[in-house]
């Protein structure tokens, strides 16, 4: 009976994953065209159908019946496929998340779903080709994808961290978008006088917006006043300016993007979009892409967004993946403790061990970047239950280090939501 049953099992087993197996696409072709929105993709794919029967002469008639639209649905699983696990930013991007997928393949890959993803098809046949000798079927088509709709689907099944759960734990990441400009130039200015500019700024923001991102916009002449005089108080010392205005109004992301017009030939032109998101802590390099627009008479702001369409796409997808690293390993901060000159050596060195001290035991963990006699640079990772706040983290390292005792007094210069700039001074 326990054998019978056993076989059973087997049997019963064998059957699921074969109807599971027979729902992933024969090709798996698949080429990126475009991002068309921000929910959208334009696909090319190859879909493939093997005629059935046991005699060759079956097969090919089945195939001159059912062969295009078999095909076609294959292309369509192709293209769905891709947006999932191909290219260089796939909507599933770690090894865990591939293997909870792998418990709603049949879901996903159903027939009916399929449709669903599909918002576009185009009519038109790009390749058709008999394989096998006319016992199968090749088909190239385009289609667009509703990546909006796939994610979400994959969220409601807790395949991929749901957005709304990763701000409720960590909060949305805020994001400010900056033109990339010359020495000396201020990227605030160049945004109100550049149509050019401020218009590929608003599709990146439009972009962020859709995705639910808190987009800080730098408009506030007071903080390009203070960054000026910096500048010029720093002399020929060359700087990021990017970098300095998207730490003064606290964002956790800048993008710089940085645009030229090419020659297309037959008297076109083509807009070629260079976009860069950086980690604002750190000035770490989270993603780059280069988008191009087609080749067109005119139409300058249309070539614009085409290729920021382009480009922005995949840098998001890294951008998100950085937010869930972040979550995995606590908010992060940026610590900077700068010593008065009053202090000795022994003092000196007194204060910086408070100040470690102080951070091992508020983070989970953290990294040491500059140590010197009158600076202590730090970033820290904290869990995100306890200091969701700048200010929290403030207070806890003065508690510690107050209760050191050492020969020092510990005050804030300037704390922002990922920024905390800190003195410590003769008491």
């Amino acid at each position: 009976m326990n054998q019978r049953l056993s076989v059973c099992t087997t049997a019963l087993l064998f059957l699921l994953n074969s109807v599971v197996f027979a729902q992933l696409p024969v090709s798996k072709q698949a080429t990126l065209i475009e991002s068309v929105s921000s929910a959208e993709v334009m696909i090319e794919a190859t879909g493939i159908y093997n005629g059935s029967g046991k005699r060759d002469s079956q097969k090919k008639k089945d195939v001159k019946k059912n062969g295009m639209s078999k095909a076609a649905l294959d292309a369509k699983k192709s293209a769905v496929y891709f947006v999932l696990f191909g290219g260089t930013d796939p909507l599933l991007s770690s090894e865990e998340e591939r293997q909870k997928f792998g418990e709603h393949e049949a879901f996903f890959f159903n027939n009916d779903n399929i449709s669903n993803y599909i918002s576009y098809e185009d009519l038109a046949v790009i390749k058709k080709v008999k394989i096998d000798g006319g016992k199968g079927l090749k088909v190239v088509k385009r289609f667009k994808v509703n990546k909006g709709l796939l994610t979400k689907d994959l969220e409601s099944r807790n395949v991929v961290a749901a957005r709304a759960d990763l701000a409720e734990t960590i909060g949305n990441p805020f994001i400010m978008v900056l033109p990339a400009v010359k020495k000396g130039e201020s990227p605030v200015e160049l945004l109100r006088t550049n149509l050019q500019l401020k218009h590929a700024a608003a599709v990146i923001e439009s972009y962020l917006t859709a995705r639910q991102y808190d987009v800080v916009v730098p408009e506030q002449q007071e903080s390009m006043d203070a960054l000026n005089t910096a500048q010029m108080e720093l002399g020929d010392r060359e700087e990021d300016y990017a970098y300095q205005l998207a730490l003064s109004v606290g964002s956790d992301i800048y993008i710089e993007y940085s645009g030229a017009v090419e020659d297309a030939g037959y008297g076109t032109k083509k807009y070629a979009l260079v976009v860069r998101a950086y980690e604002t802590t750190t000035a770490r390099l989270l993603g780059t892409e280069t988008g191009y627009s087609q080749g067109r008479k005119g139409e300058i702001m249309v070539s614009i967004e085409e290729a920021m369409n382009d480009a922005i796409e995949n840098v998001l997808s890294r951008i998100t993946n950085y937010w869930k690293t972040d979550v995995e390993k606590g908010i992060q901060y940026k610590l900077i403790f700068n010593l008065s000159t009053d202090f000795d050596e022994d003092q000196v060195e007194e204060i910086q061990f408070a100040i470690m001290d102080a951070i091992e035991s508020i983070s989970s963990s953290s990294k040491e970047n500059i140590v010197t006699k009158q600076t202590v640079d730090y970033l820290i990772w904290c869990d995100p239950q306890k200091y969701d706040k700048s200010s929290k983290v403030y207070r806890a390292v003065k508690k510690y280090f107050s209760n050191e005792e050492t020969e020092g007094a510990l005050r804030k210069i300037n704390v922002n939501r990922k920024m905390i700039l800190l003195k410590v001074d003769s008491e």
